[in-house]
């Protein structure tokens, strides 16, 4: 059985595509990976800090370091992902051809 498209299915397909493609973008956008990787390393030194015993902070000459990286680590990954919220990525513009017929038309 041949199946016939209208000019109307294939671009909702075409839409439908670049939906796709421009979520796919957002999801690996390397803003959501380095601040999620800073939150989660800071929530793990952060604990690691309030836990710290005495002989761990006589070793830093009485300052808890990994309180204080934890924390630096937090705020780091939550200014990433604030960027991020505040300034998505935009979609990529559709490609056209020096004459203004787009790259898809072409043919």
């Amino acid at each position: 059985m041949s199946e016939h498209y209208s000019e109307r299915d294939l671009q909702r397909e075409i839409t439908e595509l670049e939906t796709r493609s421009t979520t796919a973008a957002r999801l690996f956008d390397i803003r959501r990976i380095i601040g999620g990787l800073f939150v989660v390393y800071g929530v793990i030194v952060t604990i690691a800090g309030f836990t710290a015993s005495d002989a761990d902070l006589d070793k830093a000459e009485g300052v808890n370091i990994n309180l204080w990286t934890g924390l630096g680590m937090l705020a780091l990954g939550l200014l990433f992902l604030l960027w991020l919220k505040l300034r998505p990525t935009a979609p990529p513009p559709p490609d056209v051809l020096p004459d203004g017929r787009d790259v898809d038309r072409a043919g």
